[in-house]
């Protein structure tokens, strides 16, 4: 039998309420031990509230709670399942917890009351990492995609393509159960033109795999260039903020200062530096060699030049990165002719004024993402906003598709249906497991081990 589960539903520390989560074969069992009210909680109806109090062994009140039943499968788990609101605070919330382990439960893994609504059909796989990607969006974007993937959307495309291909599978077998007949020419042309369909969805869903990385794991952007360039002015001007400290004198900035942000709807680590330049200062000189270590490590680098000192265009600083953005800065400062421009091949902005802003956001963007940004307005939010594959997923996709382009090549040149068959199972059996239909146990340890306890 399905051990009952316990833990802390919200994070630790104080706050206005803490929930206990109690989930499992005797979780009502549980809740009756240990809740005080007009009813016991087994005498409950489905999805009752009720008031009441938890006590220890000798019935002494621990905390006045509210208590919510949720019976078996109609719960998040699939389980029967107690949610017990208290007031907040480590040491109340943990008392009653406690007293829950005491009646019976368990202390609950990382991730295992999602894990078991996986196991009980209430979520396919997809939509259990959902849940921890929406925990953790640092975006309104990252958080709709993780919606999107929550309400079944990868789902229901990949439950599709599982569809099609076994349907390719079941056409085989028909060839397979009579050898002598073979595959007729124009009934292999239409599986092949069947697969080739499938091949292309497949691809299609492939393509988000890059937003759904930057959505998920952000993106570092370092801000280089030599003392008052302008680039704490930046930073400050991205978080929206008074940041970092921002004077005249050079070297001002000493170590790296780290912010997050949202950029065009993406989470950005920034990281403002030092200024690169020679210097006898012993503590400079440590701030400079930071400086160009978290360069090396970033995603992306923007070089600010000051543009107020250059006379010309024979001027410009030699680039201090490969693959780095080139950002003109203090525009309000010089009469930046059509001309000038075209020989300072860059980005003109204005820290101060902020002019210019949008325009190397949306360069960021595009940069980043390999989209071209520049029809789509005001930087923000773009089109797309539907679910997006993550790492595993793609792992399995690509599987899929490298089987399922083997089986084309094996159809075209006649092969026996039974080797077709085999690269069509395999790919059959990569898509599967991005729903969780051909997952192993390594898989979802692996995947739920991430999660937050009480989730």
């Amino acid at each position: 039998m399905q051990e009952t589960i316990a833990a802390l539903a919200t994070p630790p520390g104080e706050g206005a309420l803490a929930v206990i989560r109690i989930s499992g074969p005797a979780a009502l069992a549980v809740a009756d031990a240990i809740f005080r009210g007009s009813k016991a909680p087994s005498l409950l109806g489905e999805r009752t509230v009720a008031f009441g109090r938890i006590t220890d062994g000798q019935d002494e009140v621990i905390d006045e709670v509210l208590l919510t039943v949720f019976r078996n499968p109609r719960s998040y788990t699939g389980e029967d399942l107690v949610e017990i609101s208290g007031h907040g605070g480590s040491l109340v919330a943990s008392c009653v917890l406690a007293r829950t382990l005491e009646a019976g439960a368990r202390m609950a893994r990382p991730g295992e009351f999602t894990e078991r609504a996986f196991l009980n059909g209430k979520l396919d796989l997809t939509q259990a990492e959902a849940v921890m990607d929406l925990i953790s969006a640092g975006t309104p974007r990252a958080a709709r995609a993780a919606a999107a993937q929550l309400e079944g959307r990868i789902g229901q495309e990949i439950h599709a393509l599982r569809g099609e291909l076994l349907a390719c599978v079941a056409h085989l077998e028909a060839f397979i159960d009579f050898p002598e007949e073979g595959i007729d020419p124009e009934s292999g042309e239409a599986l092949r033109h069947r697969m080739e369909i499938i091949a292309k969805r497949l691809a299609r869903l492939l393509a988000t795999a890059d937003e759904g990385r930057l959505l998920r794991e952000g993106i570092t952007l370092a801000l280089c260039g030599a003392p008052n360039a302008g680039k704490s002015s930046l930073l400050n001007r991205l978080l929206g903020a008074e940041r970092a400290i921002v004077n005249e004198t050079p070297g001002t900035t000493r170590d790296t200062i780290e912010e997050r942000a949202s950029l065009g709807g993406y989470p950005f680590r920034v990281i403002d530096t030092a200024g690169l330049r020679e210097t006898a200062d012993p503590v400079e000189q440590e701030g400079v060699r930071r400086a160009r270590h978290a360069a090396e490590q970033a995603d992306l680098r923007l070089h600010l030049v000051d543009v107020s000192v250059l006379p010309d265009a024979s001027s410009i600083p030699a680039p201090l990165f490969d693959d780095e953005i080139l950002v003109f800065n203090k525009r309000d400062l010089v009469a930046a002719s059509p001309e000038r421009k075209a020989l300072l091949q860059g980005l003109f902005i204005s820290c101060r004024t902020g002019e210019g802003i949008d325009d190397l956001i949306r360069s960021i963007i595009s940069k980043v993402t390999g989209h071209d940004q520049e029809k789509r307005g005001v930087p923000g939010e773009t089109a797309h906003d539907g679910a997006v594959i993550n790492a595993r997923h793609q792992d399995c996709l690509k599987r899929a598709i490298a089987s399922l382009s083997a089986a084309m090549d094996l159809l075209g040149r006649g092969e026996p249906p039974e080797l077709v068959a085999v690269e069509l199972r395999s790919s059959l059996g990569a898509v599967g497991e991005v729903v969780g239909e051909a997952g192993t146990e390594e898989i979802l340890g692996k995947i739920f081990s991430s999660f937050c306890i009480g989730k």
